[in-house]
This record gives structure tokens, C-alpha cells and sequence, in this order.
């Protein structure tokens, strides 16, 4: 058991950066509509870019060799619009405006619910994308800590961005930079967490190719919400050319992150 102590650490320590990108809230005025827009569009640069240069291009790599009559990559297209679909199907059972439809909050008020929303769901994507990330984390550490060590630095430079998609938008919609620090932290988490699911599922239940379908799942998922929500919310509350400077913003430094691996 003791053998699992050091990759457990770096998967936390990996899993944790995430907090360092929540804490750009305690620089950025809440009512800064021009921070907002950028950070939306910032957002979205960092999981389209994430999800179309990282996350697809692993998953055909973990898919491969398991099945001879489909291609990998056939597979991981599947998977990709799989993604997709589980996204619709969350927005359609999850409407954009409940709050308002239930109790007529002021047009603000309704405002800041989307915004909210965004940021929650932006959340939820980067904790699904980090349950496969701490099981790679975990699996590589417990195999060769002179493997483990240098994929938790590259992973923990790129959490740091998905820190501030999830933290600006949840401290403009509520002025809490504590709640927008927490949900970073649920983030995180998940990195070690799903790092333990997953090796123990993996002995037990879970067939190993699981992870390649569920890896190029979130990619679409994340594609989806960058476009569906992120995207026009970006454009709502700034100009054109504010929302673009999010999106190479976060591409930028996305890349730079994921050049360490």
C-alpha cells in the first residue's frame, strides 16, 4: 500500500494546481463586463484547444489494440458525438432560464443565473476531464515515479487555466470569491479521486478501453458547451474583439502548458 503514497501525492498536487487558477478572482472587479467577456471566451479557448489537441489525440492512443474489426479513431469519433449528445440531453433536462420561469427574477438577476450556470457547468466538464487525468497521473507515478513526476508538473501548469474558466464566471454571477475558490477545489479534487476510482475499477469492473471512449466523451462535451454556452455568453456581455482575445488567450497558454508533456 505504501508504494501508492508518492503517486497519490503528485496526483493531489497535479489536482490542486486548479485552485491557483481560482485565486485571478481576488484581482478581477465583479462588475468588470470587459474581464467577464474575456474570461468567457478565455474559457472556451482553453477546452476547445484541450479537447481537440490533447484529449482527441489521446484517445485513439488508448483505444488502440483492443478492437481489430473498428479503427481507433473511428472509435474515438463515436465517442467524441457521443459526448455531444450527453450534453444536449443535459441542457435540454436542465433549462437555461429555471430560475426565472419559477420565480420571475428581475432581467439581472436572470442575467447573472446564465453566467452562473456557465461557470457551473464549465465545473462539471473540468471535473469529468479530470477523473481520465488522475488515472493517468496515478497509473504513470505507481509504474515509474521518473515518468509520474515530470507528467504531474506539465499536468499541474495546465490545470492552472481551467482554474480561472471555472472561478470567473461563478465569482461575477455571485460576488463570492470564496464559492468561485470552492468550486475550483471540487475540481480538483477529482484528479486524486478519479485517480483511485479508476485504478480501482479498472481491477475489478471497468474494462480498460473504457477509458479512451470516456476521454474522447468529454472532449465533446467540452466542445459543446464552449460553442453552445461559453461563446454567446462571451459576446453578450463584450465586444467581438474582447471575446476573441479570450479565446487566443487561453489557447496561448493552454498550448504553452501542454508543450511540457
Amino acid at each position: 500500500m505504501s508504494i501508492y503514497i508518492l503517486p497519490l501525492i503528485l496526483t493531489l498536487f497535479a489536482g490542486m494546481s486548479t485552485l491557483l487558477g481560482g485565486f485571478v478572482t481576488f484581482f478581477i472587479k465583479r462588475n468588470n463586463l470587459k474581464a467577464l467577456s474575456i474570461g468567457l471566451g478565455f474559457s472556451a479557448g482553453v477546452m476547445v484547444y484541450v479537447s481537440l489537441s490533447e484529449l482527441m489525440r489521446e484517445a485513439p492512443e488508448m483505444l488502440s489494440g483492443y478492437y481489430s474489426l473498428i479503427p481507433s479513431k473511428a472509435l474515438a469519433f463515436g465517442g467524441f458525438f457521443l459526448g455531444i449528445i450527453i450534453a444536449i440531453a443535459i441542457d435540454y433536462f436542465i433549462p437555461d432560464h429555471i430560475e426565472s420561469d419559477f420565480f420571475n427574477k428581475s432581467v439581472r438577476s436572470q442575467q447573472r443565473h446564465k453566467i452562473r450556470r456557465a461557470g457551473l457547468i464549465t465545473a462539471a466538464a473540468v471535473t469529468l476531464h479530470n477523473f481520465p487525468e488522475g488515472m493517468a497521473t496515478f497509473l504513470v507515478s505507481s509504474q515509474d515515479l521518473r515518468l509520474g513526476i515530470p507528467v504531474a508538473i506539465a499536468i499541474a501548469i495546465h490545470n492552472i487555466p481551467e482554474g480561472i474558466a471555472i472561478a470567473l464566471p461563478i465569482f461575477h454571477a455571485t460576488g463570492k470569491k470564496r464559492l468561485a475558490i470552492l468550486y475550483t477545489f471540487l475540481a480538483g479534487i477529482s484528479e486524486p479521486v478519479g485517480g483511485l476510482i479508476g485504478v480501482l475499477l479498472l481491477k475489478t469492473i471497468m474494462p480498460a478501453q473504457s477509458i479512451g471512449i470516456m476521454t474522447a466523451a468529454v472532449a465533446g462535451i467540452m466542445v459543446y458547451i464552449s460553442f453552445d454556452t461559453l461563446l454567446p455568453l462571451a459576446r453578450e456581455y463584450g465586444e467581438n474583439h474582447h471575446v476573441i482575445i479570450g479565446i487566443v488567450s487561453g489557447m496561448l497558454i493552454m498550448g504553452f502548458g501542454l508543450i511540457f508533456l
